[in-house]
């Protein structure tokens, strides 16, 4: 018999009536898992018969999921046992950056155990189709047998200075999972092969809490910040949030009961943080593995904060063909190179895919030609005075071909933009066939409330006297006018007074 105690509602996940609500166990230093069995209404205590044969339960903490955004992976298909462990490392590793630590990803493989992976997003901002590369690496991932947990991590989220404010964190984890699912349908990805998990359902614990505090008695603020720099917002003045966050992140490899994290290169000061850390609370040391990030349009980071260097997977093709036309694409020129990147890093990669399915070429327009040859990955279509359609077997090609100006940038856009409108045309029909997602959309990301400045009302200030407008303005001529009457004036005056003095004179001569 075990008694269950809830603790606090993860931030306002729970709304609403409680029916449909699961129970979830998490014990230190193990993964939460549900328990087969659900309440039409909560209350302050529950007792289970539960029998438990993989481990003893010794400190149990109860919080409560959205069952629709918690899967559990099904068993993968056991044919991929067979394969040798280089093999499945080597599907595991290809097309990344970097690799850290991954001996122990090849322990695992020796031993003919699983790997687990975790790969996390905070749902912030609004995702752009750079999210394609880590997705579809995590095809690859699945391919080679590996249990991949997605971590929508809501509390990472609101730390990384309040960039999803609280009232809307549950709406955008609740966006993610829909947008997630829908692009990993597209990709042909099976999505039921695939857990989610949000993280306040463990991050509000009581154990995870107490590890978090002896993180920060061991941490210094410099480790800290320096973890987080390429990661958390950086402002003048930081907030202790951003300290916190590498650390939750290292703890997540943890909780979540990993063999390896995946993230984007940016992510490795926090990798490498988690790998001197953990083992000081007692841990086992991780690996990670980093994929490269694909610049923005406009050159550096394709950023959700920054609308003119991304795409979103809702963008019409209007708009998507606008914004690719005015992105940074210097002719010849392959570093920072947003478009080129895409084509590298994306368009290529799911063509490949693509053809791992068994779908044919001739079905893959606009991204590849009905006529082109074997072995092409991707297709510039130009008007035969300009060369006819460019067919690349490579990204290597590519680059070469417009390093030697051979591809003018006006028609690599021109292709470009119209692959993007074509794979993302399943994830926007899967947005206008639900309703829940259209709803969550709204409350997710409403429109920003635009304040209506009021116009300065005039208040009339008489001015002093002699300096109005209607106030007679004196002229350079108008003072030379009065000095010539003035002196006429006196002239006059004068004329009188000779003409008085003469008049007297003759009457004093008479008499």
């Amino acid at each position: 018999m075990i008694t269950l105690f809830v603790n606090a509602d993860p931030l306002g996940f729970r709304r609403g009536s409680d029916a449909g609500w699961q129970w979830v166990v998490s014990t230190r230093g193990t993964p939460p898992s549900l328990i087969d069995r659900s309440f039409d209404s909560p209350k302050r205590d529950r007792s289970l018969d539960t029998t438990w044969s993989s481990f003893t339960v010794q400190r149990v903490s109860l919080s409560l999921y959205r069952p629709a955004l918690i899967k559990s992976s099904p068993p993968f298909d056991s044919t991929i046992m067979s394969v040798s462990p280089e093999t499945r490392f080597e599907l595991i590793t290809r097309n990344l950056q970097e690799v850290l630590g991954g001996d122990i990803i090849k322990s695992v493989l020796d031993e003919g155990k699983t790997p687990k992976c975790y790969w996390g997003t905070a749902p912030t901002g609004r995702p752009h189709i750079g999210y394609f590369v880590p997705l579809m690496k995590i095809a690859d991932f699945l391919a080679a047998g590996v249990e991949v947990t997605i971590l929508l991590a809501d509390v990472h989220a609101f730390l990384d200075n309040l960039k999803a404010p609280l009232e809307l964190v549950a709406h955008r984890v609740s966006y993610y999972s829909n947008l997630l699912k829908a692009t990993f349908e597209s990709l042909g990805v099976p999505v039921d092969r695939l857990k989610f998990v949000v993280g306040s359902s463990y991050q509000l614990t009581k154990e995870y809490n107490m590890d978090n505090y002896r993180l920060c008695a061991t941490v210094t603020e410099h480790d800290a910040k320096k973890a987080g720099a390429e990661v958390v917002k950086q402002v003048s003045s930081p907030l202790l949030s951003g300290l916190l966050y590498p650390g939750l992140q290292a703890l997540d490899e943890q909780y979540l009961d990993c063999d390896f994290q995946f993230g984007g290169v940016d992510q490795r000061k926090i990798f490498t943080f988690a790998e001197l850390y953990l083992p000081k609370l007692g841990y086992r040391k991780r690996a990670h593995l980093m994929n490269a990030m694909v610049p923005g349009l406009t050159g550096g980071k394709m950023s959700s904060s920054e609308a003119n260097s991304k795409i979103d997977f809702l963008d019409p093709p209007a708009a998507i063909k606008k914004k690719i036309k005015g992105a940074f694409c210097e002719e010849g020129v392959v570093e920072n190179n947003g478009v080129l990147a895409f084509v590298r890093a994306v368009l290529m990669r799911i063509v490949e895919g693509r053809l791992a399915r068994g779908i044919p070429l001739s079905q893959m327009q606009p991204l590849v030609a009905a006529d082109a040859p074997d072995g092409t990955l991707f297709t510039i279509s130009r008007k035969p005075e300009y060369g006819g359609p460019a067919h690349f077997a490579s990204a290597s090609d590519l680059e070469s071909a417009y390093t030697a100006k051979e591809i003018h940038p006006g028609d690599l856009k021109a292709a470009v933009a119209e692959s993007v409108a074509s794979i993302l045309e399943p994830i926007q029909k899967a947005f206008e066939a639900s309703q829940e997602w259209k709803d969550v959309e709204k409350l997710a990301y409403p429109p920003p409330v635009v304040e209506v400045k009021k116009k300065k009302e005039k208040i009339y200030h008489p001015p002093p006297p002699g300096k109005g407008k209607k106030t007679t303005q004196v002229t350079v001529t108008d003072v030379k006018s009065a000095k010539t009457e003035l002196l006429e004036a006196d002239t006059a005056s004068e004329s009188t007074a000779i003409g008085l003095e003469h008049s007297k004179t003759d009457s004093i001569q008479a008499d």
